[in-house]
């Protein structure tokens, strides 16, 4: 299969669109990462997301849709959803809730449970892009399952070229890390992951505290980044760095450490939005050209827990994580 790189233009836009309505897969930019679309109501075209990325089948998918009343006709919307929907969507939030009796997403993109994670993407080329097809696009990141998530169309090209049919180059992404999950189908919401949305935003517009959930669960995941191994480079990568060895890359956030000869500084500043726009394209520069330098791993400088930093500390927990 020759993967197609398609122009951010409205022709790319509807050639996309034509390749999806087929059954066929394709990658596009969204705000946090590229994801690696397939018509949600296709099973044939669903399975082929798991096959090219090699993604257990257990892990279900999120399904994007270009607005909220979209999103709410394929799922059970209580009142908590719906407001969060209309603070923060179109952008980084994705809902669990109960399936619809009539939702038209695969079982198989659902992984059998009776839930849906359903989110509404911002940006001009995906909504165009999803107001072209008019149905649902599951969409993970398009990548091969486990490892660094892709945050410009090379990043995909280099993970899954000649798997996929097409990458439509909508630049790179702005939040760059993906979407926050929260599920919202018991009484309490609960955090499955964080994301562009961050813990402090989801408190402040629920006017409650919003459960974390604890740790990892490989055996059955309820929502995409719940495995312990994932956001993988091929180099093993140290957290919690407090010196660095001259056989270390530097993954580095506020002054870097001295000792390494190769170093991706997330922010000089300490800005975490900068440091996760940053994540995913510094773990795959230190690890490509670490590889080619002979260094043995990547160490990573302190990451505050708060704000943004909860979901970067989580991308780079699980990346450190033992490999299955």
């Amino acid at each position: 299969m020759n993967t197609r790189l398609l122009h951010d233009d409205p022709q790319g836009i509807e050639t996309a669109a034509a390749i999806l309505r087929a059954g066929g897969l394709v990658a596009f930019g969204t705000e946090t990462v590229y994801g690696l679309g397939a018509d949600a109501g296709n099973d044939r075209a669903v399975r082929a997301i798991y096959t090219a990325k090699g993604r257990p089948g257990i892990n279900p998918l999120i399904s994007h849709f270009a607005s909220a009343d979209a999103a709410f006709a394929q799922v059970e919307a209580t009142p908590l959803a719906r407001m969060l929907a209309g603070r923060f969507w179109p952008g980084p939030l994705t809902l669990v809730l109960p399936r619809a009796r009539d939702c038209a997403i695969s079982t198989i993109a659902t992984a059998g449970l009776p839930t849906a994670a359903v989110r509404v993407p911002a940006g001009r080329t995906i909504h165009a892009l999803l107001t072209a097809c008019g149905f649902p696009v599951v969409a993970p990141s398009a990548n091969p399952s486990g490892r660094v998530s892709p945050s410009d169309a090379q990043h995909v090209l280099a993970g899954l070229d000649g798997r996929i049919d097409a990458v439509l180059d909508c630049g790179p992404c702005p939040v760059g890390v993906e979407s926050t999950i929260v599920d919202l189908s018991s009484a309490r919401p609960v955090l499955l992951r964080p994301g562009g949305i961050t813990l402090e935003m989801l408190e402040d517009a629920c006017g409650m505290p919003v459960a974390t959930m604890a740790g990892s669960d490989d055996a059955r995941p309820s929502a995409p980044g719940q495995l312990s191994s994932h956001y993988a480079p091929g180099l093993p990568v140290r957290l919690e760095a407090r010196s660095v060895a001259a056989n270390e890359a530097l993954l580095a956030f506020g002054p870097a450490l001295p000792g390494s000869g190769l170093v991706w500084n997330l922010s000089a500043d300490g800005d975490l939005h900068e440091a996760a726009a940053r994540l995913f394209a510094g773990l795959r520069f230190l690890d490509m050209e670490g590889h080619r330098r002979g260094l043995v791993g990547i160490a990573v400088q302190h990451v505050p827990a708060h704000g943004m930093g909860r979901a970067i500390r989580d991308r780079l927990i699980r990346a450190a994580s033992p490999r299955p």
